[in-house]
């Protein structure tokens, strides 16, 4: 399993939202997305909008598989970055 904590650096908005649930469609593994201990997959909107993802959180980013480890390092500089 590989995972990482960041922080969100960049306003999370509907459309940030959305993008951030679009590039983690693009890996076959399953992503999730940790923010107060509630998790959620990184492949729905809804979820990722009700765990409460927003600039400045503290969010832990996990997969696991075949290419986890570059489905959380993009998702992570999605998230780091302005």
């Amino acid at each position: 399993m590989t995972k990482n904590e960041v922080t969100v650096k960049r306003d999370f908005e509907a459309r940030a939202a959305a993008l951030f649930v679009q590039l983690a469609g693009k890996f076959e593994v399953n992503t999730k997305i940790e923010v107060d201990g509630k998790k959620t997959s990184c492949k729905s909107l809804m979820g990722v909008i009700a765990v409460g993802v927003s600039q400045g959180k503290s969010v832990i980013l996990s997969a696991e598989g075949s290419d986890a480890e570059e489905a959380v390092m993009e998702l992570s500089d999605f998230l780091m970055n302005e």
